[in-house]
């Protein structure tokens, strides 16, 4: 491809950029079916995501057989428009490549089984709102994605839908959904938490909608279920996607009417409670593979709240840091220190947010506060069984791994705002960002 033809490219890619404190621009795009029995059907984005498959609830709908239910997804990200294979059973292709994942360009072609669609972006822009508070019931955060989702759970506060949150392991859902009922109609009532996977097969329906005494071998008296105990506020359903196949039908129906009865017993018990579940699986694979019902999805997915990992969201981990740090040593005023700030800065935590708390426990617990020895040497004073060329190279890379990692955080993980606002190439800058683990 030609370097004109790539400049002209590159200009179709997503812009998730601030137009105001208030909101931020996506581009808008389109995808069309070129080849195969759904010929002509055409469909535009309305937001940053964008579904394809056979079911009736996705962003296009097709009717090839080859096609999974939930085949694939386009999201518009700060670096472009990534197209991601959600576990079909046929696979999805990309310029007649095979791929679980891929940026695409305006006039890219699709593969799904025997359709064909392609992909154009627009010249218009989607608006989306962002919170102008940093804030939300006390859970932090500053970058776009954060005040993005702080202005959805404002919104869900003032309904109380049902809501699925999805993320990884470790992005703090439950904190939200505790947050959530917090700041809601129900705050002054029960918030009642039920792990999915964390209970038998067994006992699980009892502990859903508990049991009469003598209902089984065990049950010694009447006890409440979660529905139960949970009526007139909030239940947050953790790890959903655990939850066993024979016992989604029976949370269906609870979540359709409102009513249940306990495990051994006659009596309909009515319940209004708002309901949050949280998953780190994709629900939507689960449905392809059989291990999840789809009616039960859409059922909890009247509101979706992804929930970003820390990776896409480096420019808060010092305040992360600053709200950690304060509670481990009970000290609301106290600030950490400025080299447990840039060390954590330039660290990777796949585990994200409950990994960047474990760490500051960490170095409080075993004094690691500031920079190593060996560090604090070669800031005050200098190395001369070193070569020049040696300590010169040293002294760089130094600051190149406090420098690199907190200038893509001031921009949100954004490679391309980045680069440009310091006159770097961005693919310079994403090699120095892989060379230094944080990519």
């Amino acid at each position: 491809m030609s370097s004109g033809n790539r400049s002209r490219k590159a200009e179709w890619k997503t812009r998730a950029l601030l137009a105001t404190s208030k909101e931020r621009r996506i581009r808008e795009f389109r995808v069309e079916v070129v080849g195969g029995r759904d010929l002509g059907v055409t469909a535009a984005a309305s937001g940053s995501e964008f579904s394809i498959g056979t079911s009736k609830g996705n962003s296009i709908v097709i009717t090839d057989a080859a096609v999974s239910r939930h085949h694939c997804e386009i999201e518009a990200t700060a670096d472009g428009f990534l197209l991601k294979d959600l576990g079909s059973t046929n696979g999805t292709t990309l310029s007649g490549h095979r791929v679980t994942g891929g940026y695409l360009e305006s006039g890219d072609v699709i593969g799904l089984g025997e359709t064909q669609l392609r992909f154009e972006c627009g010249e218009n822009e989607i608006l989306q709102a962002l919170s102008e508070s940093s804030s939300f019931a006390g859970v932090l955060g500053t970058s776009v994605a954060m005040r993005r989702l702080f202005y959805l759970l404002n919104k869900v506060s003032e309904v109380g839908a049902t809501v699925l949150m999805t993320g990884e392991t470790g992005t703090g859902k439950g904190a939200l959904a505790k947050a959530l009922h917090e700041q809601g109609s129900r705050s002054d009532k029960p918030f009642v938490v039920l792990d999915c996977g964390a209970i038998s097969d067994n006992l699980i329906e009892s502990e859903f909608f508990g049991h009469e005494k003598g209902a089984f071998t065990g049950a010694e008296e009447l006890r409440k279920g979660a529905f139960e105990l949970a009526d007139g506020g909030t239940l947050f359903l953790d790890e959903i996607g655990e939850l066993g196949i024979d016992m989604q039908p029976k949370l269906l129906r609870v979540l359709e009417n409102r009513e249940f009865r306990r495990v051994g017993g006659s009596d309909t018990i009515t319940t209004d409670i708002q309901v949050i579940a949280a998953t780190n699986r994709d629900l939507r694979q689960e449905i392809n593979q059989g291990g999840f019902r789809e009616d039960l999805f859409y059922r909890l997915n009247v509101m979706n709240i992804e929930v970003p990992p820390l990776r896409d969201r480096r420019g808060d981990i010092p305040m992360l840091v600053e709200l950690f740090y304060r509670a481990f040593i009970k000290d609301d005023t106290a600030t950490p220190p400025a080299e447990l700030i840039q060390r954590l800065v330039r660290k990777n935590f796949p585990g994200n947010v409950r990994e960047l708390k474990s760490a500051v426990e960490r170095s409080l617990v075993l004094g690691e506060l500031c920079i190593p020895d060996e560090a604090v040497q070669r800031e005050s004073g200098l190395d001369f069984t070193l070569t020049y060329r040696q300590a010169k190279e040293q002294a760089l890379g130094e600051w190149e791994a406090q420098y690199i990692p907190q200038l893509v955080a001031r921009y949100d993980g954004n490679l391309s705002r980045a680069a440009r606002a310091v006159s770097m190439d961005r693919n310079h800058l994403r090699k120095m960002l892989k060379a230094l683990g944080d990519e």
